[in-house]
């Protein structure tokens, strides 16, 4: 399971330069002009995870394979984009289909590159997509509500439901407020999921900043910041710039310029653990002789629910999950040292899977 996280932004604020950084391809356009991204450029990378590379090394397995993490490069919002404006109403589509949203914002000051209002001000950028945003969720909302009148007269069960849950999210709305923070019982979140609005999705602000700020950040990140941590949102500074020319030096090469810039990681890595975290993803790895691999689950799924990642047979049939924690297969030395040491556990069903785990399943076919 991996997930799809949309880059969303206004116009010239280096979205499509951060994506061809993260996927290494030059297949979105970074031209200094509105509307250069026209269809959403898709690309799926790699998540960077030490600890895959670790298990390899001990299992001598003959192949690494990583989850991976899927960015959609959405063109840039403009003011009026849930009226149509610009290429609002495609890009609002397009925006449905991700799991998260990372706002990229702009936190550099650059005479040659040209901001679609003529000022630097990442803090107003973020509330003017939020505002198209709301806006779209609103018309949206309005247009059902009228359809599945007939429906609640009736006493269709769903649609009381769906209709107590946008009027919950309209009332949000209208108080200014997205959708994702009204507070949704359990027994509706899958009712709620379906509606689709835009103002659910989880957001991660994205700071781009230039080169000489990439390590600390600068007056305008810390802006963001501010306003990430008084929403419960995250955010992280990156400078697209660096990303670009990271993405075409090899790992040597990269790291060596990273120590330059007075870096530690790669941006893509900031990235994606901010993405899980906002998901609420973990990691857990099948680890032989021929292959180690990372599969990504949400945080709390079951040993069943994990295996069916990997293939539905294996839910479906699910005896029991044989069980090292990463630290002990790293520390003894692999499966049959782990085993000996009392290491491997066999769990049920009833298991929560913990990230890191190296799992092998036993199942009925």
């Amino acid at each position: 399971m991996g997930f799809k996280m949309g880059i969303v932004g206004l116009p010239n604020v280096g979205k499509s330069t951060l994506f061809n950084a993260l996927t290494r391809t030059a297949a979105a356009q970074a031209a200094n002009f509105p509307f250069c991204t026209i269809e959403p450029n898709v690309g799926d990378v790699a998540v960077p995870d030490a600890r895959l590379e670790k298990l390899a090394e001990i299992a001598g397995s003959k192949q690494i394979i990583p989850t991976r993490m899927t960015f959609v490069d959405i063109a840039g919002l403009v003011k009026g984009a849930s009226r149509g404006e610009g290429l609002g109403n495609q890009f609002l589509a397009n925006i449905r289909e991700v799991d998260a949203i990372a706002h990229v914002l702009r936190c550099f000051e650059d005479g040659d590159v040209t901001h679609v209002e003529n000022r630097v001000d990442p803090v107003a950028d973020a509330e003017t997509i939020e505002t198209e945003l709301m806006l779209a969720d609103i018309e949206s909302i309005d247009k059902r509500l009228q359809n599945i009148v007939r429906k609640v007269r009736g006493g269709d069960k769903e649609a009381v439901q769906q209709e107590r849950l946008l009027r919950a999210a309209l009332a949000a709305l209208e108080d200014g407020k997205p959708a994702r923070v009204v507070d949704v019982d359990a027994e509706d979140m899958r009712a709620w999921k379906q509606l689709q609005l835009l103002t659910t999705k989880p957001v991660l602000y994205v700071c781009n900043v230039g080169e000489e700020d990439a390590a600390e950040g600068n007056a305008f990140s810390a802006r963001v910041a501010e306003m990430a941590a008084a929403e419960g949102n995250a955010h992280v500074v990156i400078s697209a710039r660096i990303e670009e020319e990271i993405s075409q030096l090899d790992a040597e090469e990269a790291q060596m310029f990273l120590e330059e810039m007075g870096l530690h990681e790669a941006g893509l890595d900031r990235l994606i653990r901010a993405g899980y975290t906002l998901l609420h993803l973990e990691t857990y790895f099948t680890v032989g002789p021929k292959e180690a691999r990372a599969w990504t689950i949400p945080s709390g799924a079951t040993a069943p629910k994990a295996a069916g990642v990997i293939h539905g047979d294996f839910e479906k049939g699910f005896i029991r999950a044989e069980t090292i924690a990463y630290d002990d297969f790293v520390t003894l030395g692999g499966e049959q040292a782990a085993k000996e040491a009392g290491k491997m556990r066999a769990e049920g069903k009833a298991y929560v899977v913990r990230d890191g785990d190296v799992l092998h399943f036993l199942f009925n076919t």
